[in-house]
């Protein structure tokens, strides 16, 4: 998604906030309806790209995209998260753990295992911008933080590690709490 919304803000004229953020939204569908034919046996509702609308929750796997502008992927799973009464939630990104500043440009960042809301919301901020680089976006940060929801930041390339979390084993990754 970041890498289509680079290209729009590299070629349009005069790049808007709003297109970049459907830009990212349709990269989004279009992976969210990769991981469902994957997980087929698995996810027998269709993708939710509106965590607000009614539908039904029958699978064993729900796979959801991008909603509309303003919210990104980690809100629109607070919203499902809410919606279904879920504690906890697993971010899978391209990160095994949240650090303390980004290490790509600072090479000094640590690593972190555990976090509250209120020190993790210090590290990202409080703005979204479409396109943000954020372990888990500010607006997300914020709503997770009023839903005393816990967050765990791994690997979603790291399927054992995976399996660890969801067995309640020991794990890799970054768990932000109330």
């Amino acid at each position: 998604a970041r890498a289509w919304q680079q290209a729009y803000r590299t070629v349009a004229d005069s790049p808007s906030d709003s297109e970049a953020d459907w830009i990212g939204i349709a990269a989004t569908r279009l992976n969210a309806r990769l991981v469902k034919a994957v997980f087929s046996e698995f996810c027998t509702d269709e993708v939710a790209t509106d965590p607000t609308a009614a539908f039904g929750f029958t699978g064993r796997v729900l796979v959801a995209a991008g909603w509309k502008p303003g919210f990104s992927t980690d809100y629109d799973a607070v919203l499902l998260a809410e919606r279904f009464g879920a504690k906890l939630l697993i971010n899978l990104s391209n990160i095994e753990k949240v650090f303390t500043d980004d290490p790509k440009k600072n090479p000094a960042a640590k690593p972190i295992e555990d976090i509250t809301w209120q020190e993790f919301q210090n590290i990202v901020g409080t703005e979204w911008v479409p396109g943000k680089n954020s372990p888990f976006d500010p607006v997300a940060t914020d709503r997770a933080r009023k839903l005393g929801l816990t967050v765990i930041v791994a690997a979603g390339k790291d399927t054992e590690n995976l399996a660890r979390i969801l067995n309640g084993g020991p794990f890799t990754g970054t768990t932000i709490h109330p």
